[in-house]
């Protein structure tokens, strides 16, 4: 079925390459560049401790609550154009948030262009889905290490970036500029317009399993994966699409539950590992060093493993073996945290390769665009209210128990929710195709084996 709210815009691959993976560069630099510059930021502005808290949790709250506006914006306007918005909130809010006039104008400010950002996350594996459906993997793991990228790089430049140029605004200010250049090739596509005449996905392979979807007209209408089934003379009849029930399928909310966990691991790490570091004895600046190897280490892991993943339909022993990882680090966090602490973070670094894979799981668990469009919102909008539980929940049990066990053993305890959802996501299956029905369908047809033959009355 056509779906004319993503049909590929009339530019070259190259410029669509550089359009997702030059979003996926700015998707996490409003975060962790105002988390580095926030001690200088506060004092500058006279923030006070509830404002802090709200401007360190207005990410995750952002990502959950206006994900759920992205798949109706990208329907109304076009793919093109609510990306080419999302990119320009994120650059204007990065510019505006410089001209800081007190607390309220910097929340204000990163609200935009974390808006922007939170439209993007879902977005990102609809045009991946829809414009590269020959390459999921390949795309999703380049636009992964982007994210990556963008999480560790403002991280860690912030504050030499301050101290060079005279300050904290400048410090905010230089993550504008990629901001700007990733704008410029949705402006392009958005210019160029639609391909003439072409549906998106048709006549290519829309990922595992999965063919190309039909033309507006055909019956049923939609995708049709490897498991249609064969009547009479060969004759294929794809399984009906049923997109309207993807919130209701057991595999959603099971790759929503693995995508949540992720992600409050992630920030959880982010954090409160150096602090855990410090109370084992690690020096102040190899925790935060090793904090960086744990983040940045996910980099070459999100560039090979969805291009692994991707081979097949199945994905399940990926999902045990990065649990396996995470389970060792957080062990020894736990029972040796001094012995071997850079081991155990490369572990936990490594266990977090669960983001793309997450990606991936997106983009190839719907059978049609618009069913990855849901898929998408309803797991990042669930997962990230998940992981917005996160930090505060750790950060309150570490100053009721004085120490750091309970909050690890909390952390080893939600890997079993994690481990039961993402077997249930990585099992082959598509959430917006209703096989049952397909069947039903055909028997009360009564199809036969031989086509020449006459149905049954």
């Amino acid at each position: 079925m056509t779906q004319d709210w993503v049909r590929r815009p009339a530019v070259g691959a190259v410029w669509l390459t550089a359009a997702v993976l030059g979003t996926a560069l700015n998707l996490r630099a409003a975060v962790t560049s105002v988390g580095a510059l926030l001690p200088d930021v506060r004092s500058a502005l006279g923030m006070d401790a509830v404002q802090a808290g709200v401007l360190t949790s207005l990410p995750l709250l952002s990502f959950a609550l206006v994900a759920l506006l992205a798949n109706r914006l990208a329907r109304r306007l076009g793919l093109v154009t609510a990306m080419t918005l999302s990119m320009t909130a994120v650059t204007m809010g990065l510019v505006l948030r410089v001209v800081v006039l007190d607390a309220t104008w910097l929340l204000a400010t990163s609200l935009v262009a974390l808006s922007g950002m939170a439209v993007g996350n879902v977005l990102l594996p609809v045009a991946v889905r829809s414009w590269f459906p020959g390459r999921v993997g390949v795309m999703t793991g380049w636009y992964a290490l982007m994210i990556a990228m963008s999480t560790g790089l403002p991280a860690a430049l912030s504050v030499p970036i301050a101290a060079e140029l005279g300050g904290w605004r400048a410090g905010l200010a230089v993550w504008a500029a990629p901001a700007a250049v990733a704008l410029v090739p949705w402006v392009l596509a958005l210019r160029a317009g639609p391909e003439p005449g072409v549906a998106t996905g048709s006549g290519l392979t829309a990922g595992p399993g999965v063919a190309p979807e039909a033309d507006a007209g055909d019956a049923p209408a939609g995708d049709g994966p490897t498991t249609d089934l064969t009547v009479g003379g060969g004759a294929v009849i794809p399984p009906p699409l049923s997109v309207d029930r993807v919130h209701r399928r057991v595999q959603s909310w099971a790759l929503a539950m693995f995508f949540g966990v992720q992600a409050l691991e992630a920030y959880v790490l982010m954090g409160w590992l150096p602090s855990i570091l410090r109370e084992a004895g690690v020096a102040a600046g190899a925790a935060g060093a090793m904090t960086g190897v744990a983040m940045i280490i996910g980099g070459p892991v999100a560039l090979i493993l969805p291009r692994l993943a991707a081979r097949g339909e199945d994905q399940r022993v990926y999902v045990v073996g990065l649990i396996a990882l995470s389970v060792a680090g957080y062990l020894g966090l736990l029972l040796a945290p001094a012995a071997q602490p850079l081991l155990w973070t490369v572990l936990l670094g490594l266990g977090l390769g669960a983001f793309p894979l997450a990606l991936l799981l997106i983009g190839v668990r719907a059978a049609s665009t618009p069913g990855t469009a849901r898929l998408s919102v309803l797991v990042q909008s669930f997962g990230y209210l998940v992981a917005g539980l996160g930090p505060v929940t750790i950060g309150a049990l570490r100053g009721a128990t004085g120490g750091w066990t309970a909050p690890l053993t909390l952390l080893l305890c939600l890997l079993v929710p994690k481990l039961l959802g993402g077997l249930i996501a990585a099992t082959p299956g598509k959430v917006d195709l209703d096989v049952a029905l397909d069947f039903r369908r055909d028997v009360l047809r009564g199809f036969r084996a031989d086509p020449d033959s006459p149905p049954t009355p």
